[in-house]
Formats: structure tokens, C-alpha cells, sequence
């Protein structure tokens, strides 16, 4: 008897595409970037207009996507949208790109945001801990546990959806519940406000990077006024920890074939869950703004402003609270991410573009090649150490493509007009390209200011284009 199973199982519920959304959206982000965005752009306005601006953006892209999953219930998700819209040149390009730097580098990053609070509680899994020196490289305790966290949820997720589908939906649930406790205690228990002192500054843009002192912590320097072209830059620059906090919410739509009802679901699960992660990441930053002076969030330690926070709330313990939260918020963020992702080598195998053996299931139904050759990268990328780096190479590829994914919405109305669309994109032509130009300017004011990396991640995406005609495909 074969061991193999010829299709997806479609188990996954509204509530279970929900959680998936919420849960791979929500990682470390939220209890870190806010940092970063303060020190670029220097007041509580455009702190939260930041927000604002990703919120707008990542529900609008949602709901668009909504239309495409209805009209291509496929495993796959973004991955046949290009390709239905474009050719199959364009979906290689982002399956490569997805395998290469966008899903793998992010299952990375989370999964040492993971260590790097654990050892707040077991210290000897810290970075710190340096278990080998290969002269080339250093591996720390702390890599060693986001290696092992990404292997032990490959392996779950090998024994079929529904172990995923738990593990997923406890989390979530969890750390939402969660959250939504921190940011209610903030604004109940904290003994002083900051309220009105920090929303003195308005919007009066400022900036100031600090230096770094002899220990490797930022310290302030003098912040300076900004506008115009540098304040865009500004902005771009701040957005991609914001960006990157709210990405991954289109990973449900990877895992179309195993949800009940598809064209329904997937696209209301895409807007309840980006609804609620925009809602609790702007009213945690709100409570940031009551609970701390504005300088405390610009120069929060290790950029930790929600311990921070926690621990202005509730005193010592606050550390712990926050260790334990993200724990929590990175397991569940990476196994759905792990779940998804292969779900994607999948359709490109099967298409006849990528490894023949990751277009197969397993007797669990799921793609058990897929998950542990995306496992394998991942894991390499822990070793690197550069996750500052792959953040903005990750931002700047997945904003490239989900414009390009969206405009492919107005091709395919022209393309194809007589198909059936159950749920057509909110606010067609408007909001599409409202989204389209915010994007656009996004990627080019993140170029300027940081072309580097910016163009690394270009560059791996063009990578893909030697490999496409390698595996002897034609552009269509």
C-alpha cells in the first residue's frame, strides 16, 4: 500500500485560518521595533502614525488578496496569483525569493528572538554562552535553541495538520489573551503617566541614531529636526520594523487547499486577523506613550521596550512577564510560519520548478521533503548573526511583491473578467492603488536610505533568474 496521499485535506476552519493569519503576524516585533521607529522619527505622532500607516497598508493588501484566494483556492497562495496573472518567470521569482531570504530568514529571526528571551530565565541559553569557535564564526547557546526550536516544529508538523492546527490556534489564542492584558494593566496599574508630556511633541519629526557606548549600548546623542526627503527616508526606515512585525498574514493563503471552504474563509480570515494585530499593535504603542517617557522608548535596553514597560508596570517581575509573552508569541509565530511555507515548494515542485521529491505528500498528507529542506536553510540562517540585515532585505522583497501581487488584480479583471469572483477586493480601483503608491514610495525611500541591503535582497531575488532557465523553462 502507498504511504503517499495525492491531495491536501481540508480540515482547517474559519477560526483556524484566523489564528494562523493573527498568529504568523504576530512574533517579537511589537515588544521591540518601537525603538527603532522612535529614534527615527522622534515624537508620539509619527510613532503612531507609523502604525497607522502599516495597519492601512497591511489590511488593504488582506482584503485584496481576499479576491485572489476566492478565485484560485489552491495550495500555493500568492505563489499561483503571480502566476495566473503574469507567468510563470514572475511566481519562480518569488517561490525562490520566499525560499531563499523571505519565509526562511523570518523562521530564523523569530526563532532567536525566542532564545534571546528564554535566557532571561535560562541563562545559560544565552547569546553569551559561546559553545563553539570556528574562527570564522561563533555558535552560541542561543542559536543552538533556535535550531532546535525549528526542528522540533518541523517534526510536529510532519505528523499532519492537526497537531500544527493546535499548537497554532493555543498560542495564538494565548498571546493575544495576553497582549491584550499587558496593554490593559498599562494603562490601570502604571503609578506615573507620560501621557502628556510625550504628545507635546506632536508631530515634530526628529531623529537621532545615538552612538554606541563602550559596552555596545545606544546612548543619545542630540536629536535634530528632520522634513522633506530626509523625514521620507525617516519614515521608510522606521516602517520596515513595523512592516516586518506585521508580515506574514498572507501564509493562510498557502494553505488554501487544506481549508474548509476556501473561497469564503480564506478571505474573511485575512481581514479578522489583520484587524485585530492592527488594533493591539497600535494600542500597545499607545500604552508605550502612557507608560514611559519618550526617551525610555527610544533607548529602551536592547531595544526591550516592552520589558520596559513591564517592568514600570509591574515592577521586577516585569522581565519575566515579558521573557514568558514572547516565548509564547515567537512559538506559535514560527510554527505557523513553518506550517505554511512549504506548502508553497509544494505548487513550484509540481510545476515542474523546484525539487521533484518536495512535490510530494507524506501518509499525513502534508509535504514532509518541503518542511524539512525549508528547515534546513532556516537553520543555517540562525548561524549568520545578521538579523538586522535580513530584516531589510525581507522588507523590501515581500513589499516588491505584494505590490506586484496586487496589481496583478487589475490584470487579471482584464484578463480574465468572466471568472467567477465569490469576494471581490474592498474598495476596487481606490484602495488597491492607494496601496500601490504607499508601497512604491515605501520601497524607493528605503533604498535611499539603505541601499545596501535593499539591493541585497534585489539581488538574491535576480539569483532566481538563471536558476528559472536552468531548470529549462521558457518565460510564458
Amino acid at each position: 500500500m502507498s504511504t503517499q496521499q495525492t491531495g491536501f485535506r481540508p480540515s482547517l476552519s474559519l477560526f483556524d485560518a484566523t489564528m494562523i493569519v493573527a498568529g504568523g503576524m504576530i512574533g517579537s516585533g511589537i515588544f521591540i521595533v518601537s525603538s527603532d521607529i522612535t529614534r527615527n522619527v522622534g515624537s508620539a505622532g509619527w510613532l503612531v502614525l507609523v502604525w497607522l500607516i502599516t495597519g492601512f497598508m497591511t489590511i488593504t493588501a488582506a482584503v485584496s488578496y481576499g479576491e485572489l484566494s476566492a478565485m484560485y483556492p489552491k495550495a500555493g497562495g500568492q505563489y499561483i496569483y503571480l502566476k495566473e496573472a503574469y507567468n510563470s518567470l514572475v511566481a519562480f521569482l518569488f517561490g525562490w525569493s520566499f525560499f531563499s531570504v523571505i519565509q526562511t530568514a523570518t523562521i530564523a529571526a523569530v526563532a532567536v528572538a525566542f532564545s534571546r528571551f528564554t535566557a532571561y530565565l535560562i541563562p545559560a541559553v544565552g547569546e553569551d554562552n559561546i559553545i563553539a569557535n570556528l574562527g570564522f564564526m561563533k555558535i552560541s547557546a542561543a542559536q543552538v535553541l533556535a535550531i532546535v526550536m525549528i526542528c522540533f516544529l518541523t517534526y510536529t508538523n510532519t505528523k499532519g495538520v492537526r497537531g500544527g492546527k493546535i499548537i497554532q490556534s493555543t498560542f495564538t489564542v494565548t498571546k493575544l489573551l495576553s497582549l491584550f492584558g499587558l496593554i490593559v494593566f498599562g494603562f490601570l496599574l502604571v503609578k506615573q503617566s507620560h501621557w502628556a508630556d510625550n504628545w507635546h511633541t506632536g508631530f515634530n519629526a526628529m531623529q537621532d541614531l545615538g552612538v554606541k557606548d563602550d559596552k555596545g549600548m545606544l546612548q543619545p546623542t542630540a536629536w535634530k529636526p528632520i522634513s522633506g526627503a530626509v523625514l521620507v527616508g525617516a519614515i521608510a526606515a522606521a516602517m520596515v520594523g513595523s512592516i516586518f512585525s506585521s508580515d506574514s498574514w498572507n501564509n493562510v493563503t498557502f494553505i488554501a487547499g487544506e481549508i474548509k471552504n476556501p473561497q469564503r474563509n480564506i478571505g474573511l480570515s485575512l481581514f479578522l486577523g489583520t484587524l485585530i494585530v492592527t488594533i493591539i499593535y497600535i494600542t500597545a504603542n499607545l500604552m508605550y506613550l502612557h507608560v514611559l517617557p519618550l526617551q525610555s522608548i527610544a533607548y529602551a535596553k536592547n531595544d526591550r521596550v516592552a520589558v520596559t514597560a513591564a517592568n514600570a508596570i509591574f515592577g521586577n517581575a516585569g522581565t519575566i512577564v515579558i521573557a514568558v509573552m514572547i516565548m509564547i508569541s515567537t512559538f506559535g509565530c514560527n510554527n505557523g510560519l513553518i506550517l505554511a511555507g512549504a506548502r508553497v515548494y509544494y505548487t513550484m515542485a509540481n510545476d515542474g520548478l523546484f525539487f521533484k521529491k518536495t512535490g510530494e505528500l507524506n501518509k499525513n498528507a502534508v509535504p514532509e521533503y518541503a518542511l524539512w529542506i525549508q528547515c534546513v536553510v532556516a537553520s543555517l540562517l540562525c548561524l549568520s548573526g545578521h538579523y538586522g540585515d535580513l530584516l531589510t532585505m525581507v522588507s523590501f522583497i515581500v513589499v516588491i511583491f505584494y505590490v506586484l501581487t496586487i496589481i496583478g488584480i487589475f490584470i487579471l479583471r482584464r484578463k480574465r473578467p468572466d471568472m467567477p469572483r465569490p469576494y471581490k477586493a474592498f474598495g476596487y480601483p481606490v484602495m488597491p492603488m492607494i496601496y500601490i503608491v504607499l508601497a512604491a514610495l515605501f520601497c524607493v525611500a528605503l533604498v535611499w536610505a539603505s541601499p545596501t541591503y535593499s539591493l541585497w535582497g534585489l539581488g538574491i531575488t535576480l539569483i532566481g533568474l538563471p536558476l528559472y532557465y536552468l531548470a529549462g523553462r521558457n518565460q510564458q
